[in-house]
């Protein structure tokens, strides 16, 4: 188990890009949360297998989203820690 903080830059508060990464993390059996940033980015905690983290991880880096990704991403920054006993779902904050 791996646990990664994901800070994703580019026009993704307003336009649904929270909700999208919600369900692709459910889909990959993810655990954890995304939510708005002061300032306009947003923080993604992705927990789970590491092949899982890093699907996700490349979901949100598509340059063109073949998963209907809303918004558009500038950038990804992905810090890696070790994962945190008690997460569980996924929520959008």
């Amino acid at each position: 188990m791996e646990r990664a903080l994901i800070f994703v830059r580019g026009r993704v508060q307003g336009v649904g890009f929270r909700w999208w990464t919600r369900a692709r993390a459910l889909e990959l059996g993810l655990v954890g949360h995304a939510r708005n940033l002061p300032d306009g980015r947003v923080e993604v905690q992705a927990q789970g297998e590491p092949d899982q983290v890093d699907a996700l991880v490349a979901l949100l880096r598509e340059e063109v989203s073949m998963r209907s990704r809303p918004g558009r991403v500038d950038g990804v920054v992905v810090q890696r820690h070790p994962p945190r006993e008690g997460l569980v779902g996924f929520a959008e904050r």
